[in-house]
C-alpha cells in the first residue's frame, strides 16, 4: 500500500533519529578505522568508541555517543517540530528568533549524550550556539544572522520537518528552508538546508523513487552543491553495495568538500563561504540513497560506515528513506532500542508535525483560492 502522509512523516522523523543514533559512535573516523575498531562493518547499534571511558576520552568527551543515543541532529529536529507546533504555519527566519532560540535556552529536555536533563544549548555545537549569540544577544536581523557563521551542515541536519510540512512540494520546501536557515547559515551551508528539505518533500510524492528524489535535488540545487550532488550521483549509480562504494563516493565529493582528508584537522580554507564548495553530508546521503536503492538498512548503514560526519549523513539518509516508504521501512528493533536508550518518544513529534502539516495545507489552499479569485477579477477585462 502507498504510505499515507502521516506514515511518511513518522517514517522520516523516526528514520532520521535512528540513523543519527547509529552514526553517532563512529562520527569523525574513517571507514578503515571503523573496520579495525569493530572488527568489521557496523551492522546495528554499537557502544561508544572508547568504551566505558567515554566521559574523559578525547576528542568525544563528555558525550556518551553510542548505545542508541541520539545526538544534536535529533535534538534540533525535535526542537524545530516544537516551533511548528507553536506557529502552526510556514516558518521563516523570524520564527527562529522568536521561537527556536527560546527552545534552546529556556526549555530543558533530556540529553541522551549527557545522561541528564539540560538546556539544548548545553549540548549543541558552536555553529548552533551561533543562533543564540547572534539573535538573543546580538539582536541581528534574523534574515542575515547566519552570515559569518561556520559554514557546515548545522542548518541542513534538522530541516526534515520543513520538507514534511511541504510534502510533495519540493520547490516550496526549498524556499522555506532557505528562509529559515538564513538565521543560522550562509553560503553552501544554507543551500544544503534548502536542498535537503526539498529532497524530503520530493520523497513524499506517491510516485517518488530514489532516482527522482536526486533528480529533484539537482533541479533546485545551485553552484557547488549541485555540482557535488551530480558528481556523487554519477558514481553512486554504478554500485549496489555500500562496501565497494565507500572510497569512490569520498573521491567524488572530495573536490567540493572544504574540510579536507583529515576530518579532525580541517584545512585552512575549511567551512568558509564559497560558490564552488558544498558540505559533504548531503551529497553522500543522496549517493547512499542510490547505492542502497532506497532500502533503509543498506542506505543508512552505508552512511554510517562512511565515517566522517556520519551521524548527520545517516540522519539525512534516514529521513529521506523514511519519507519514501513510511515507518515500516525503519527496522522496528532499532527504533525501539533508540527510543528506550535515548528516553525519547519518537512518535510524538511525528504526530504533532502531521497535524501541523494538514493545517498548513488547508491554509495554503485558502490563500491560493483567494489569490485565484483576486487574479480572476484583475484579468476579467481581458476576456
Amino acid at each position: 500500500m502507498t504510505p499515507t502522509l502521516d506514515d511518511r512523516i513518522t517514517g522520516s522523523l523516526v528514520g532520521a533519529a535512528v540513523g543519527d543514533a547509529l552514526g553517532g559512535p563512529v562520527e569523525g573516523y574513517t571507514p578503515t578505522q571503523i573496520l579495525e575498531r569493530h572488527g568489521g562493518r557496523i551492522t546495528g547499534i554499537v557502544g561508544p568508541w572508547n568504551g566505558d571511558s567515554w566521559r574523559t576520552a578525547r576528542p568525544i568527551a563528555p558525550y556518551h555517543k553510542g548505545d542508541g543515543h541520539v545526538t544534536d541532529d535529533t535534538l534540533m529536529t525535535h526542537a524545530l517540530v516544537r516551533v511548528y507546533a507553536t506557529v502552526r504555519d510556514h516558518l521563516d527566519a523570524f520564527a527562529v528568533a522568536d521561537h527556536l532560540v527560546p527552545e534552546l535556552i529556556a526549555n530543558p529536555v533530556w540529553i541522551p549524550e549527557l545522561e541528564a536533563e539540560a538546556l539544548p544549548l548545553q549540548r549543541i555545537f558552536l555553529a548552533e550556539k551561533w543562533i543564540v549569540t547572534r539573535l538573543h544577544y546580538g539582536h541581528v536581523d534574523p534574515r542575515e544572522a547566519g552570515n559569518g557563521n561556520v559554514v557546515n551542515c548545522g542548518a541542513a541536519m534538522y530541516m526534515a520537518p520543513v520538507g514534511l510540512v511541504n510534502a510533495a512540494d519540493p520547490r516550496a520546501a526549498y524556499a522555506e528552508a532557505l528562509d529559515v536557515a538564513g538565521a543560522h547559515q550562509s553560503s553552501y551551508g544554507r543551500e544544503a538546508a534548502g536542498v535537503f528539505a526539498a529532497a524530503v518533500a520530493a520523497a513524499c510524492d506517491p510516485s517518488a523513487t530514489p532516482a527522482s528524489v536526486v533528480d529533484t535535488a539537482l533541479s533546485l540545487a545551485k553552484d557547488g552543491t549541485r555540482a557535488a550532488i551530480e558528481a556523487v550521483a554519477e558514481v553512486a549509480v554504478r554500485y549496489t553495495d555500500f562496501e565497494s562504494a565507500l572510497v569512490p563516493l569520498r573521491a567524488a565529493v572530495a573536490p567540493f568538500d572544504s574540510v579536507g582528508p583529515d576530518y579532525r584537522a580541517p584545512s585552512l580554507g575549511a567551512r568558509r563561504p564559497s560558490r564552488l564548495h558544498a558540505i559533504e553530508e548531503l551529497p553522500v546521503a543522496l549517493g547512499m540513497l542510490l547505492v542502497g536503492e532506497g532500502d533503509y538498512r543498506r542506505t543508512v548503514l552505508g552512511a554510517v560506515n562512511y565515517g566522517r560526519d556520519c551521524d548527520s549523513i545517516a540522519t539525512m539518509a534516514g529521513a529521506v528513506v523514511g519519507a519514501l516508504h513510511g515507518e515500516s521501512a525503519v527496522p522496528a528493533d532499532w527504533a525501539k532500542r533508540v527510543a528506550e536508550a535515548s528516553r525519547l518518544d519518537l512518535h510524538a513529534p511525528a504526530a504533532a508535525l502531521s497535524a501541523v502539516a494538514r493545517e498548513v495545507f488547508e491554509r495554503d489552499t485558502a490563500r491560493r483560492r483567494a489569490h485565484e479569485s483576486a487574479y480572476a477579477a484583475l484579468t476579467s477585462a481581458d476576456r
